[in-house]
């Protein structure tokens, strides 16, 4: 309710994902990313990341930052298995970097980021899906040999 006792209108927007590329990558290695999120409904925004050398350079191929968790978590199983497909094949049609470098999502609510590589099977989206990702700190990885996500420092060995 406004002040004079009207109802106030509320637009709700459609959730966003912010993707962000190296400013030297011109080949369109986002465009796959851009087109799943756009296609599950999201408006999608491409913004290019100044290169950086030394320890703080780009460790990722591209960055994708939204609401994954409620997203997800709002759409029923036939959807959520519908995304998590596009995701799976976005991230299989991006065109390979010089150094091989994952494809991060970042869940803008909670900070979780999601390391994607072209080579992850159906089980390990499957297994992504079962995760809750509002129980998890930090940033995880599946691990090819294990056949399981892990934290990355976890899997290293360094936490």
């Amino acid at each position: 309710m406004t002040e004079d006792g009207s109802a106030a209108m509320t637009e709700e927007l459609p959730p966003h994902a912010d993707v962000f590329v190296d400013e030297k990558d011109t080949s369109g290695t986002e465009v796959p990313l851009v087109g799943a999120l756009s296609g599950l409904g999201l408006t999608t925004r491409v913004k290019a990341v100044p290169v950086r050398r030394g320890p703080e350079q780009l460790e990722w191929l591209i960055l994708a930052t939204l609401p994954l968790q409620a997203f997800l978590g709002g759409l029923g199983s036939k959807l959520a298995d519908d995304a998590y497909r596009k995701l799976r094949d976005a991230v299989r049609r991006t065109p390979p970097a010089p150094t091989p470098r994952p494809v991060v999502i970042e869940d803008r609510d909670t900070g979780v980021r999601v390391l994607l590589t072209p080579d992850l099977d159906e089980a390990a989206y499957r297994q992504l899906r079962e995760i809750d990702l509002a129980l998890v700190r930090g940033t995880i990885r599946y691990d090819t040999v294990a056949r399981a996500w892990r934290l990355v420092e976890d899997a290293e060995g360094t936490a």
